[in-house]
């Protein structure tokens, strides 16, 4: 008799649970990203969602299948749950055809401040189409560093990460360095938006 009694209370707790409706920020047409099952909206909070920029695009590219957005519920009103961008990646296996041999892969890590306030972590790959000495290796991350800087405090959090996402940064770079030496690829790999979940 004790079995088909937590059978029963197993099956109340699965009904008690109810569906939200997940939202992209406005800046990205309020667009619905999916929906997520939770017996109340604290257990929604903070939830991340990730979703492939083919998806929010609905364009097919090879940028837009290997990219994706990740988002943070922070709100719940009714049965909406909002979310905030809080960073992107591109797939391991994307980054590991850019690595080939007799070539050069510097790896940048970089904190950079938004126009309003906000603080978001830029973890870089840069792939030279030859072998390179130490002392241009220094030169191109210097280059690098520069246009971190400049991009620093440019931008407003939202416009930053368009410019990534899009890799209109990565392109503005890449042509830096191509003065230098020839450049195979340069390409935002990650980012991270600092957050005070407190």
């Amino acid at each position: 008799m004790a079995k088909p009694k937590r059978k029963s209370r197993r099956t109340e707790k699965k009904k008690s649970k109810e569906w939200y409706t997940v939202v992209a920020p406005q800046k990205f047409d309020s667009k619905e990203l999916g929906e997520v099952l939770a017996t109340d909206e604290g257990k929604v909070m903070h939830r991340i969602i990730p979703v492939s920029l083919r998806d929010m695009t609905g364009k097919m590219s090879q940028a837009n299948i290997y990219t994706t957005l990740n988002f943070r519920i922070d709100d719940v009103k009714g049965k909406t749950a909002y979310t905030e961008l809080i960073g992107h990646n591109l797939s391991p296996g994307y980054i590991r055809t850019l690595v080939r041999r007799r070539r050069t892969v510097l790896h940048i890590i970089r904190d950079i401040s938004t126009s309003d306030d906000r603080n978001v972590r830029v973890k870089l790959i840069a792939v030279t189409r030859e072998r390179i000495s130490e002392t241009m290796k220094k030169n191109l991350r210097e280059i690098i560093e520069k246009q971190l800087s400049e991009a620093s405090g440019e931008y407003d959090y939202y416009s930053l990460m368009q410019e990534i996402i899009h890799g209109r940064l990565a392109s503005k770079i890449f042509n830096q360095l191509r003065q230098v030496t020839p450049m195979s690829r340069v390409e935002f790999r990650r980012t991270e938006l600092h957050e005070d979940l407190g």
